[in-house]
Parts: structure tokens; C-alpha cells; sequence
């Protein structure tokens, strides 16, 4: 299986972030295979404009092709390094993490890249120079006209997450932590971090400093790096399947008894979100969301608790009584 083996002093150090790069690479996984609905929708409303784009960049499209080996059986799927670099410091905005993806990599280390994926003979638009300005073209083109203008709502469910993933860290430690990221995911012990289940040898991160987790719009997860020092675990947010918008009222017996806003709100907090979580997967303004909490609080339906600068709300057992009964009516 796929195992690190991370120091002590590693782990302790180890930070959630958010990054734009990590979210702009999950945005092209969504455009290549949509699944689900809300990634469905996603494709429908930019595949015209990106396939466009792609006819007009040859060298873009066939970056983005050969970028990839599918999951095969037992074999691990895999994307090119350069499509998966690990964050080099906190709160870094698109601009900044392209200025490293650009000092980082350039044409030749791309070409090595895509031979590690798929061996073989790359095809000739892949021998000439500019392969580094065509992938940071490709990143630039993905965030300006699929994810820029939804970044502020997206960063704060992202940044929701990562609230929520803290404070179960306080309460039950890395293994609970770990676990919550994903599939086959695992804190297995004496330093070994289980990041996927497949027979590969273990990978000693003896010399890395920097570890991060960082949360994306995403069906699936990876890994990142840029070794030996930095290293990442990307993983799906809490609540990507949870498309915003209006709350809407249904014939349930707990709309009919709480009204259809509030209702919207305790359903949602089977695991502990903050009111920006809550405000994204609602569509609900922030002081309806307050108002609604105050009245779940005050009824014994949810409980609160401080992480940090964030508060974060999840239901009681009665809460969750109340909230099995949704559909029932």
C-alpha cells in the first residue's frame, strides 16, 4: 500500500491551507470526466469555451492528454508532477503559485514529467520550446474563465472545511483527521500515514519540512510534492456535492414544523460547520443563518463550540431525531 512515513515534528507541523492552483487542477479533473451532478453542471456551463480553447492551443491540448494515465486494476492512476505541486507557504493567491510553478518547471522538466506518466514518444508539438508558457496559459485560461469570479464563495466553504477538520483535531487527534480525508486514507502509526491502498513501496519523508492538506472542489483526491521538502494530501471538501442556492421548501414534516430555512440549516449540520459554511450551502443571508441558529440553540437542537477566531454549530442527539424525520411527512 501506499504509505509516508512522516516524523513526529512533521506531523506536528503539518497545516490545512487553501490553494487556487489545487482547485484550478481539480477544476480541469472535472472538465476531463464530470461525475455527479453539481460536476455535471460544472462541465456543461465551460466545456464548449474550454474545447475552444483547446482548438486554438494545440500544444495546451495535447499537455492536457498526455498529462494522465488512467486507473487500471491494480495499477494507480497518475497525473504529471507539474499538475499536482505542493503549496510553498500559506494563503498564496493564483499569482503567486504561478510565479513558483514557473521558476520550478521548466520545458524540460515538464517533458520528463509527461515520459514518467506515459512512456513513449511524445508527440512533436511536445519537442519544441514554450511548453512552460503553454502550461501556464492553460492554468491562467482555467481560473480567469471557470473559477474567478465563484472563488469567494468557494474559498469559504473550502475555508469551512478546514475549521471543521481543525477542531476534530482538537477533539480526536490526527487518526480521526486522516481518516475524514478520503478512502483508504489512514493514520496506521509509529510515523506511517496510508495515503491509498495500492502496493507501492513506502516513500520516507525523512527530509521534507513542509506537509500540508488542502481541500478542493473535487470528487477524488492526490498527493502533491516537490521533493525532498514539501509534500501535500489533496482531498474532496465536505459539502462540493452540496450544491448552493436557495433553501427550498418540501412536503417533509420537519419543514412543516420548523419552516423550510431552518430545517435547511439543522439538516446540514450532521458535522460541524461555521455560519460561512452554512451561508454557501444555504444560499441563506448570514443573519437569517444567525437567527436560525440562535432559535436551534436556544431549542436544544444544536450545540456550538469555539475553534479559534471560527464558531462552529452541529446537532444534538434530538437534533438528529428531528432530522431523520425529513421525508417521513
Amino acid at each position: 500500500m501506499g504509505v509516508w512515513r512522516v516524523s513526529a515534528d512533521l506531523l506536528a507541523g503539518s497545516r490545512f491551507t487553501l490553494s487556487p492552483l489545487a482547485e484550478t487542477t481539480a477544476a480541469l479533473t472535472v472538465l476531463g470526466h464530470p461525475v455527479g451532478p453539481w460536476q455535471q453542471a460544472f462541465h456543461a456551463s465551460h466545456a464548449t469555451a474550454y474545447g475552444a480553447m483547446l482548438d486554438e492551443h494545440p500544444v495546451r491540448r495535447e499537455l492536457g492528454a498526455r498529462a494522465w494515465r488512467p486507473r487500471r486494476g491494480d495499477r494507480p492512476g497518475w497525473m504529471a508532477d507539474f499538475l499536482s505541486p505542493a503549496p510553498s507557504a500559506p494563503g498564496m493567491s493564483v499569482d503567486d503559485e504561478l510565479e513558483v510553478l514557473a521558476r520550478e518547471w521548466d520545458d524540460e522538466r515538464i517533458r520528463a514529467a509527461l515520459y514518467a506518466v506515459r512512456p513513449g514518444r511524445l508527440p512533436d508539438v511536445l519537442l519544441r520550446d514554450g511548453l512552460r508558457e503553454e502550461l501556464l496559459g492553460l492554468y491562467r485560461w482555467l481560473w480567469t474563465a471557470t473559477l474567478e469570479s465563484d472563488w469567494p464563495r468557494r474559498s469559504r466553504v473550502l475555508q469551512a472545511d478546514v475549521v471543521s477538520r481543525t477542531a476534530l483535531l482538537a477533539t480526536k487527534g490526527w487518526a480521526a483527521v486522516v481518516e475524514s480525508l478520503g478512502h483508504r486514507k489512514a493514520w496506521l502509526g509509529d510515523g506511517r500515514l496510508r495515503i491509498n491502498g495500492y502496493d507501492l513501496p513506502d516513500r520516507d519523508l525523512g527530509a521534507a519540512t513542509q506537509l500540508w492538506f488542502v481541500p478542493v472542489h473535487s470528487n477524488g483526491s492526490w498527493v502533491a510534492w516537490e521533493e525532498p521538502h514539501r509534500y501535500a494530501i489533496v482531498y474532496p471538501v465536505t459539502g462540493a456535492l452540496a450544491a448552493p442556492g436557495p433553501a427550498v421548501a418540501s412536503s417533509g414534516a420537519l419543514e412543516r414544523l420548523l419552516g423550510a430555512g431552518r430545517a435547511s440549516v439543522l439538516l446540514r449540520l450532521d458535522d460541524p460547520r461555521t455560519t460561512t459554511q452554512l451561508v454557501a450551502l444555504t444560499g441563506l443571508p448570514l443573519g437569517s443563518v444567525g437567527g436560525h441558529l440562535k432559535v436551534l440553540l436556544d431549542s436544544g437542537l444544536v450545540l456550538r463550540r469555539r475553534a479559534g477566531r471560527e464558531v462552529l454549530y452541529w446537532r444534538t442527539a434530538i437534533g438528529d431525531g428531528l432530522a431523520a424525520t425529513r421525508g417521513r411527512g
